[in-house]
C-alpha cells in the first residue's frame, strides 16, 4: 500500500495539463532527431564524422543539467522554485529553432545545435522535479509515464510534420539555397511556437506548489549560491542511492543504442529502401520523409504503450516491463538493419515505440521512489549524467569504429544499438527496486 502523502491530489486533467510543456519540449528533441542527421548531411557532413556533430547534447546535459538540478532546489522566487527554469529554457529554445533551418554552414548548424540542447537541459531536468515535487508517490507513476505519453505525441507530430506539409501541398524538393527543404523550415518554426506556448500553458494553469514552512527555512540557512550550487551537487553525488547507481549501468546500454538509431536510421534506410547514399538525391530527402513517418508511427505508438504501462508498472513493478520493452526494441533495430520492406519496418517500429515509451517514463519511476523528496532536483540532474555519458561514448567509438570495425555501413550501427539495448534489458533486470512503491 502506498504510505500517505500531505501533497494535494491532482485530477487526470490537471496531471494532463501540468505535463504539457514536455509536448513542446519534445516537439523540439524530435525535430532534432528526425532532422539534424539529414540537415548535416545537406551542408557536406562526412558520414563517419557524423556522430561529432551530435556532441552538443550529450556536452551540454553533461554540463548544465546537474547544475540546474542543484540550483533549481535552491531557488526562491515568487514563480517558485522550477518555472524559472522552464520560461528561460523555453525562451532560448523557440529562438534557436527559429534559426536553424537558416544555417548556412556546418558549423553554423552545429552551434545552434550546442545553443538548442543547452535551452532544453535547463528545462528538462527541472521539469521532472516538478512532476516529483506536485505528485504524492501513488500518483508519481501517471505522472511520469504522461510525460512519457506526450513525449510519444510531442515526437509523432515533429517527425511527421515534413510529410504533412507535402500532403498539404508544398513541394518536397523546394529547397534553399543551402540545399535545405523548405518543409524542414517550416516544421522548425511550428516547434518554436509550441515550445513555448505549452510551457506558458502549463505553469499557469498548474503552478508550483509554495514551499512549507520548513523547506522555507531551510532554503533561507543554506541560499542559493555558485558555493552551495557545487557542494549540493558533490554531497548528492557521494550520497547517491544504490538503486540510482545501479540504474546508471542499464542506462549506459540503453542511450547508447538509441543514440546509434538516431544518427544512422536515415542512411540505412536510404541504402536498404531508396538504393543511395547521396544527400543530393531525391531518393536521399524521400528516405528522410520516410524515417519522418516511421518515426511517428514509432512515437504514436510509445504514447499508446505509456498510458498502457501504467497499470502494468502498478501491478508488476516498472523494472520487469522496462527489461521487455528494451528486447522489443533490440530486436526492431537489428530488423531495420537488414530489411528494406515497408511492411517490416513498420512491424519494427512498433518495438522500437514500446522502447522508447518505457525508455522516459519508467527509469524514472524507478528514481522517483529512491530519492529524498528534498533533493529531487539534483538527483535528476545527475541521472541525466548517466544519459550523456553513454551518448558521447558512443559518439567517440562510432567516430573511431565507423569504417575500421563497422565497416563505413550505417545498418552495422544498427545492429550494434540493437545488441546495446539487449544488454540494457539484462542489466535493467539486475537493479534491485522495491515493489512495496509502485503499489496501487
Amino acid at each position: 500500500m502506498i504510505i500517505g502523502s500531505d501533497k494535494p491530489r491532482l485530477s487526470v486533467a490537471r496531471i494532463l495539463q501540468m505535463n504539457l510543456g514536455f509536448l513542446g519540449l519534445q516537439f523540439s528533441f524530435g525535430l532534432q532527431q528526425s532532422n539534424m542527421g539529414p540537415i548535416y548531411s545537406y551542408l557536406g557532413a562526412d558520414e563517419g564524422a557524423m556522430p561529432l556533430l551530435w556532441l552538443a547534447g550529450p556536452m551540454t546535459g553533461l554540463i548544465i543539467q546537474p547544475l540546474i538540478g542543484s540550483m533549481s532546489d535552491r531557488t526562491r522566487t515568487r514563480l517558485g522554485r522550477r518555472t524559472p527554469y522552464f520560461l528561460i529554457g523555453a525562451i532560448l529554445c523557440s529562438l534557436s529553432l527559429l534559426a536553424m533551418p537558416y544555417s548556412r554552414t556546418l558549423w553554423m548548424a552545429a552551434s545552434l545545435l550546442w545553443v538548442l540542447d543547452a535551452a532544453n537541459n535547463v528545462t528538462m531536468e527541472p521539469y521532472r522535479a516538478y512532476v516529483s515535487d506536485r505528485l504524492g508517490p501513488d500518483q508519481r507513476p501517471f505522472g511520469f509515464l504522461t510525460q512519457s505519453a506526450f513525449t510519444g505525441l510531442a515526437q509523432t507530430l515533429s517527425y511527421l510534420a515534413p510529410s504533412l506539409l507535402v500532403w498539404w501541398g508544398i513541394n518536397k524538393d523546394l529547397l534553399d539555397g543551402n540545399g535545405i527543404p523548405e518543409i524542414t523550415r517550416i516544421s522548425f518554426l511550428i516547434g518554436a511556437f509550441l515550445s513555448i506556448a505549452t510551457i506558458l500553458w502549463s505553469v499557469v494553469r498548474v503552478p508550483e506548489l509554495p514551499l512549507t514552512p520548513q523547506e522555507d527555512a531551510a532554503m533561507a540557512a543554506d541560499p542559493l549560491s555558485f558555493r552551495s550550487t557545487i557542494t549540493g551537487l558533490a554531497d548528492a553525488i557521494r550520497d547517491m542511492p544504490p538503486v540510482m547507481r545501479q540504474l546508471a549501468v542499464a542506462m549506459l546500454f540503453q542511450w547508447f543504442g538509441m543514440f546509434c538509431y538516431w544518427q544512422y536510421v536515415v542512411l540505412a534506410l536510404a541504402r536498404n529502401v531508396q538504393g543511395t547514399s547521396d544527400p543530393a538525391s531525391t531518393g536521399f530527402r524521400d528516405a528522410s520523409l520516410l524515417n519522418g513517418q516511421l518515426g511517428a508511427f514509432y512515437n504514436a505508438i510509445a504514447c499508446i504503450s505509456a498510458f498502457a504501462m501504467i497499470p502494468l508498472a502498478r501491478r508488476f513493478g516498472a523494472k520487469p516491463i522496462h527489461a521487455i520493452a528494451m528486447i522489443a526494441s533490440s530486436a526492431a533495430m537489428v530488423t531495420i538493419a537488414f530489411t528494406g520492406s515497408i511492411s517490416l519496418l513498420v512491424i519494427a517500429m512498433v518495438g522500437i515505440g514500446i522502447g522508447w515509451g518505457s525508455l522516459m517514463g519508467n527509469p524514472y519511476l524507478m528514481l522517483a521512489n529512491a530519492i529524498p523528496p528534498e533533493r529531487t532536483g539534483v538527483y535528476m540532474g545527475i541521472f541525466n549524467m548517466f544519459i550523456v555519458i553513454p551518448m558521447m561514448v558512443e559518439i567517440l567509438f562510432v567516430w573511431l569504429a565507423y569504417r575500421p570495425l563497422l565497416g563505413g555501413d550505417p545498418r552495422h550501427v544498427l545492429m550494434l544499438g540493437g545488441a546495446m539495448m539487449l544488454a540494457a534489458a539484462v542489466a535493467t533486470l539486475m537493479v534491485r527496486t522495491a515493489r512495496a512503491d509502485l503499489s496501487a
